[in-house]
């Protein structure tokens, strides 16, 4: 690859908050976000998007406001292909992902910075956070067994597996994907793919790694309380009704992923199509390894297809599961509150779907899937007429948005960003920010946290403007606002031995 040599510049402006990036042969890039939003694209990520849409079966590439440098495509980047399958534009922490809990919880029981700091003891007696860490390292988790975690793994959130754990069974009618099945559409070809990897030893510590669900991870991962604020305009407040929303009360978001066992499915993946290349004398894209591929059909491709639903349902159920455990240390504090599940919905994962060329897999890294309103995938669920929520995280201080797909999301292949996206890298955060200064910012916010001193890479100037994402995202007429979200208390991992989520 040619290191820097790239520049937002290329960007031919196509609207205030579109444009394209031309390529060699075939169908530009297309970007989102408006000059702002441009000139916080690094070189590399330019670099990473032209080759990511030269690479072979590629037929649409999307940069999204919130991109920057990844794995071998950018984060914040869509890729659509019709006979391809590509590990790094789903990355390392399959369907890393968001959740929203809505509380019927008024925001003035929240004033009190006693009981958020009650609220954040009996979190954290239950959902564990940081690498490594599991059920088993906290006093009030869920017993997770070894056959119960390979259960969920092969067949996501059944019935059966959220009563296993205490799950209201109907918050998988809550899910952007309750279950993954395999390569051939079935569960069984996980199972059958499971056990080869135990047979054949290549799947270490799966019992302990199974024993993380109900748990956040390390980096970008994170559990908010939030109090919902519902726009003000007819259809926000008609879109809100149906998400199950309530203006001026809490609720509780959920930033994490497939933690260990996600992240050992991938690098398998990785490292086993890595030798297929080189054993055939495959010309890597751009000479790239980290946008190795498989066509699909062949048994590169089912193999990476049956982890990364493995990694889904694992995905899913630990999002569910810290939920369930979120309302029961609601409950301990405040006795009598409800919660209910307005959605969950990944942004790092390959589906298959129908776009106006036809199917194709459609691979979003750090990016939210976005169907408006009569979108055919849509039909019998609860959201048909409105369009599913989009779940937005910003930043504690800036806060957060749901959103609602519009017509005009089919130009980006209905996707938007997955978030507001770095512009400081971890270590640069670390040696440019001051920890005195950014503790004061959440002090004077009345923003509390489970952390002796918030991490660094982590703080909202870590983080684009996210005023001019949303403005990017709206602009481009991808999707429009339902709600804000406003913090009163983070749940981060404070181990400052780690860092870097997907």
């Amino acid at each position: 690859m040619m290191k820097n040599k790239m520049h937002y510049s290329l960007i031919e402006e196509t609207t205030e908050a579109t444009g394209v990036l031309p390529v060699a042969a075939g169908e530009p890039v297309t970007v989102i976000g408006t000059a702002a939003i441009r000139e916080t694209f690094d070189p590399l990520c330019i670099e990473q998007a032209l080759n990511t849409q030269s690479a072979p079966g590629v037929a649409h590439t999307v940069l999204n406001p919130d991109a920057h440098c990844g794995y071998g495509a950018p984060v914040g980047c869509v890729l659509a292909s019709p006979s391809h399958v590509y590990p790094g534009p789903v990355g390392v922490d399959i369907k890393c992902s968001m959740s929203y809990l809505q509380f019927d919880l008024p925001e003035t029981e929240l004033v009190d910075k006693r009981v958020r700091r009650e609220l954040i003891e009996a979190i954290t007696k239950r959902t564990p956070t940081g690498a490594g860490k599991g059920q088993r390292s906290v006093p009030k988790g869920r017993a997770v067994s070894l056959g119960l975690g390979q259960r969920i793994v092969t067949q996501g959130a059944t019935r059966e597996n959220c009563e296993a754990l205490g799950i209201p069974a109907h918050w998988a009618g809550r899910c952007e994907d309750a279950t993954h099945a395999g390569h051939d559409g079935t569960h069984d070809a996980l199972a059958e793919r499971l056990d080869e990897f135990i047979d054949a030893d290549l799947f270490l510590k799966l019992e302990e790694k199974l024993r993380q669900l109900g748990s956040y991870g390390s980096g970008n991962h994170f559990g908010e309380c939030e109090i919902t604020r519902v726009g003000e305009d007819a259809r926000a407040r008609k879109t809100a009704a149906v998400f199950g929303l309530r203006d001026g009360y809490a609720g509780f978001l959920s930033h994490c992923g497939s933690r260990g066992f996600g992240y050992q499915l991938a690098n398998l993946q990785f490292k086993a199509l890595e030798r297929h290349f080189k054993a055939h004398d495959i010309p890597l894209p751009a000479g790239d390894r980290q946008l190795v591929y498989a066509e699909l059909g062949a048994p590169e491709a089912n193999a990476y297809l049956d982890c990364m639903a493995m990694g889904g349902n694992f995905a899913t159920m630990n999002h569910l599961l810290i939920n369930a455990l979120i309302l029961e240390a609601f409950q301990e504090v405040l006795p009598g509150i409800k919660g209910e599940l307005v959605y969950f919905i990944s942004h790092n994962i390959a589906r298959r779907e129908t776009l106006a060329d036809g199917d194709h897999w459609v691979h979003r890294k750090g990016a939210t899937r976005a169907f408006p309103g009569g979108h055919a995938a849509l039909t019998d669920t609860p959201f048909a007429k409105t369009g599913h929520p989009i779940l937005l995280p910003g930043n504690p201080q800036a806060g957060s948005a749901i959103m609602v797909a519009n017509a005009g999301a089919e130009k980006s292949c209905y996707s938007v960003n997955h978030g507001a996206g770095r512009r400081r890298g971890r270590k640069a955060a670390k040696r440019e920010l001051d920890q005195a200064e950014v503790d004061a910012s959440f002090e004077a916010t009345d923003i509390l946290s489970n952390c002796r001193q918030y991490p660094l890479d982590e703080a909202p100037a870590a983080y684009k403007d996210f005023e001019e994402v949303l403005r990017s995202v709206k602009l481009a007429d991808l999707a429009s606002e339902v709600a804000r979200l406003q913090a009163r208390f983070v749940i981060k991992d404070a181990d400052k031995m780690y860092g870097g989520a997907a």
